[in-house]
């Protein structure tokens, strides 16, 4: 299967809410249990655009395997604004083929084209996959909070990973 890595467009909106949705209905790595509408992804994919920043997306010819983005972290305090925090998902028939690793390989180097200096992601901590794949990408844990999230109900352990994209100063 070939796959190509490529900037959203409104069209992918579909595909990238029924991934999201999946992943919300179906796992802990989104900590709510309300899927998304169109519109509401739709706000998002316009956010992101407005900011400059990349909704990549990974298909074969027309469908959409997977997605990727960032957002600022903690926009409110400018002191934050060389960091970043992403989300990575692939759908679920298309995982442990490299999709999610062409995705981050693009969204690390749009990362860094930005001037970005460190990126961030929250994981499950019993998400074992993500982590592991992070930690193959050069990211490494940095903070664990014990039970800030509730679903299916459950208490669940949060996970930080950070990679640093710039020489540190």
């Amino acid at each position: 299967m070939a796959i190509v890595i490529e900037d959203a467009v409104e069209a992918d909106l579909p595909g990238i809410l029924a991934i999201y949705n999946y992943v919300i209905l179906h796992s802990t790595a989104v900590y709510t249990d309300a899927p998304e509408t169109l519109e509401q992804r739709e706000t998002w994919w316009r956010q992101r655009r407005a900011q400059g920043y990349p909704v990549l997306v990974a298909r074969d010819t027309a469908d959409v395997l997977g997605f990727a983005s960032f957002g600022d972290f903690r926009p409110a305090w400018p002191g934050y604004r060389f960091t970043v925090e992403h989300s990575v998902y692939v759908r679920s028939d298309c995982q442990q083929v490299g999709t999610g690793t062409a995705l981050m390989q693009l969204l690390l180097a749009r990362a860094t084209g930005l001037g970005k200096h460190a990126i961030l992601g929250g994981i499950d901590a019993e998400n074992t996959t993500s982590i592991r794949f992070h930690e193959r990408l050069g990211f490494v844990q940095v903070a664990r909070f014990r039970q800030v999230g509730w679903k299916f109900g459950r208490w669940l352990d949060l996970v930080f990973l950070e990679r640093l994209l710039g020489p540190e100063s």
